[in-house]
């Protein structure tokens, strides 16, 4: 698209996304907004908090909850760069965010368009609006250099 720009809570997700990169993370940034200011921001920590949820999205969520005071994130919105895991999701879910905005895609662990597709079960409570492919070449860009390196 010519003329588009990178939405800002997307362009701190992929900072974040390198961030995590740096300290040996699988890369992976986290923005959540409301009313278009970003409230929480997070990238993953799994092995530097030895837990196993401690997602960019987890812990944007946990953040977001925290600093609003609420266990509904009703108004918000989610930004991050790699398509949710089913545990995600499921928080996504649980905290009832309004909409939920990812880069790259990830046909092995994802759970939004591919694996489970946890927002299409009829069991789901609730289902957040979902774009996709939003930073999507940077954010894939970012996934390929850190496993490579890892090669």
């Amino acid at each position: 698209m010519t003329g588009w720009t990178l939405p800002q809570p997307m362009k701190r997700a992929l900072q974040l996304a390198e961030a995590s990169a740096a300290t040996g993370e699988v890369p992976v940034g986290a923005v959540i907004t409301r009313a278009g200011e970003i409230i929480a921001e997070a990238h993953n920590m799994p092995r530097e908090t030895c837990d196993p949820t401690a997602h960019a999205e987890m812990l944007a969520i946990r953040r977001a909850a925290g600093a609003l005071g609420l266990e509904r994130l009703t108004d918000c919105e989610l930004w991050v760069t790699l398509e949710p895991c089913a545990m995600c999701a499921g928080a996504i879910v649980h905290a009832r965010v309004a909409k939920v905005y990812y880069g790259a895609s990830d046909p092995k662990g994802g759970a939004v368009e591919h694996g489970a597709r946890v927002f299409e079960q009829k069991q789901c409570l609730h289902r957040p609006e979902v774009y996709a492919g939003i930073g999507e070449a940077r954010a894939a860009q970012i996934l390929r250099e850190f496993f490579k390196a890892r090669r």
